[in-house]
């Protein structure tokens, strides 16, 4: 065990003081910080304008349709479809005379395509035009509609989850977010560090340096040292990243003007709940600052953080000794490697597959299943337990999902051990799935 010790330790130090560990460790937060508010900025800058104009005989349209941001509708005459582009319009939709007893259809004309959500947004407000003159045909009048439509708007959904007699407010959104994000760190540690292993032992075995460890070290200690010392690499780089991150936004709020960060602070010691005086007092930066902060409050980051470490190391142990023993195996060739690695890989394609699902259906039959074996709990799990525990996941679900996980784990590295065991010292043959299992389930002296 004190050799093993020694591998960890050797496996943990070289690659930490790494100058391109270091390097990701702490450009990646900014890099994340840098994506998002991108990504926010584009949203709202690099969004496409449509002028369209309506060729209209039902006359009705034109008070209903209202211009947004992407869209501005136009009633010209004289335009048609040889016309509209040179007359400065991007599309043209063609209505008919709407019956009102039978569904037709309307054209719209484009020189660029459009894309799928603006039809859908046009689409809408037209159904929505001739829903608004149907109901004013039966008698409503069009300011009583108005009225109507802005004063509906006053609801909001909120979720809470039932424990015992208390409740919990949730955020499906968050839910769904923190279990997409989950997954695909989990999906993405499992390829690089996986392939981290793999390729350490590869590397030993071709430089023959296996043989001058392997001599004061048995072959299961190596696998094992080398499985827990990447492994520690890797959650230390997790733990700094949630730590720079942390550091980061707190640094970032503090930048924000005084006058703003009363503001958010008055809203969350009343909890929302400021009065009408108060909320105009509050200006639209400060209410989203705080939105977003109560949000992100409503989430069990504590059971969250503590499953992920969980997983993260569950199935990481879990897939790294198979990659493990594909290294053990494979000789100068790299092609050799990549057909080994392929039915290790498939079950983690298809394990991010089935989390993008169950991120929106946490609990369908696929979800129970996929959470509770080895090969796809670690990334389908944390995609429920977002959701919560018990409200979407059970405390028996959870525990026998991890107990499946260490036992998967303790099954794969008594698997690779067996192999690896025999094909470290192996050179100059190329061995398939087929032999290796051989070796595995055949009694070695």
């Amino acid at each position: 065990m004190n050799k093993t010790w020694l591998i960890i330790q050797r496996e943990y130090t070289t690659r930490v003081k790494n100058k391109r560990f270091l390097l990701v460790t702490f450009l990646m937060p900014l890099l994340m910080m840098g994506l998002i508010f991108g990504s926010a900025y584009l949203s709202t800058t690099g969004t496409e304008h449509r002028k369209i104009a309506v060729i209209d005989p039902n006359g009705f349209i034109k008070s209903s349709l209202k211009n947004t941001s992407q869209i501005e509708f136009a009633f010209p005459e004289n335009v048609d479809t040889s016309n509209y582009y040179s007359k400065g319009f991007t599309d043209i939709i063609i209505l008919p005379n709407f019956d009102k007893k039978e569904k037709t259809n309307y054209i719209l004309r484009s020189k660029k395509s459009m894309g799928l959500l603006l039809q859908n947004s046009i689409g809408d407000k037209i159904n929505s035009a001739i829903e608004d003159q149907m109901l004013q045909e039966a008698g409503i009048k069009q300011n009583v509609l108005d009225s109507i439509h802005k004063a509906s708007q006053f609801a909001e959904l909120k979720a809470y989850e039932d424990k015992g007699n208390e409740s919990k407010e949730s955020n499906a959104g968050l839910a769904m977010g923190i279990g997409y994000a989950s997954g695909f760190l989990i999906y993405i540690t499992l390829f690089i560090y996986g392939t981290m292993v793999m390729r350490g032992v590869m590397e030993e075995k071709t430089n023959r340096i296996a043989e001058v460890i392997i001599s004061s070290v048995k072959p299961f200690e190596l696998m094992l040292g080398k499985i827990i010392g990447i492994g520690a690499v890797g959650l230390t780089q997790f733990i700094l990243w949630i730590v720079l991150i942390t550091t980061l936004t707190s640094v970032g709020m503090g930048l924000l003007p005084a006058d703003l960060q009363h503001q958010v602070t008055t809203l969350q010691q009343s909890n929302g709940q400021m009065g009408a005086a108060g909320m105009a007092q509050a200006s639209e930066s400060a209410m989203r600052i705080y939105n977003m902060q109560h949000t992100i409050a409503t989430a069990n980051w504590p059971l969250i953080l503590s499953c992920f470490v969980f997983y993260f190391l569950g199935g990481y142990l879990f897939y790294s000794a198979l990659f493990a023993a594909v290294g053990s195996v494979v000789n100068e060739d790299p092609q050799d490697a990549q057909s080994l690695v392929f039915p290790i890989t498939m079950p983690i394609i298809f394990s991010y597959i089935i989390t993008n699902m169950v991120t929106q259906n946490p609990n369908t039959p696929l979800a129970f299943w996929a959470s509770i074996i080895p090969l796809s709990s670690p990334m389908v799990m944390m995609a429920r337990v977002a959701y919560g525990v018990p409200s979407a996941v059970s405390y028996w679900e959870l525990g026998l999902s991890m107990s499946l996980l260490i036992a998967g784990f303790l099954f794969t590295t008594w698997l690779s051990g067996k192999i690896y065991r025999t094909g470290i010292l192996m050179y100059g043959k190329k061995v398939n799935w087929k032999t290796m299992i051989k070796w595995a389930f055949t009694k070695q002296f």
